[in-house]
């Protein structure tokens, strides 16, 4: 799985995230797992747009290499910091998945579901969405 990594500044109420590998890639939100978020779905979006332009996508450098970069390590010595965000990309192809769960889990994902008016399976990937980042 590849990820980049990722320059995080700002403080509660405004985060910014930037890959230095990726120009004009960029995220900002609220709080900092909003921006983590929003820095992966970021990260797809820039890298389906610059492959569907013809354009080749810059190899990702280690953490221990950028922090070599003097823009990295300016930011870095003002307070920013880095993390690893994982490459999700959407095709726009749906896949069947066969998924083992418990039947409670089942049941809330299904209310949920109910709830929001949507499939369970849109359920399953909207909670995928949500939380795959923070395991990165």
């Amino acid at each position: 799985m590849t990820r980049y990594i990722a320059l995080i500044d700002g403080g509660p109420g405004g985060y910014g995230v930037a890959f230095p590998d990726l120009p004009g890639c960029t995220a900002m939100a609220d709080t900092l797992d909003r921006a983590m978020a929003s820095a992966g779905a970021a990260l797809g979006d820039w890298i389906n747009t610059v492959e569907s332009g013809g354009n080749p996508i810059p190899a990702a450098r280690t953490a221990e290499t950028l922090r070599h970069d003097p823009e990295v390590a300016e930011a870095l010595s003002e307070g920013a910091s880095l993390a690893a965000i994982l490459v999700v990309r959407s095709t726009g192809k749906p896949v069947r998945a066969n998924l083992s769960l418990d039947e409670g889990i089942v049941s809330a994902i299904d209310a949920a579901a109910r709830a929001r008016g949507i499939t369970r399976s849109a359920m399953v990937e909207v909670l995928a969405r949500e939380h795959l980042f923070e395991l990165t």
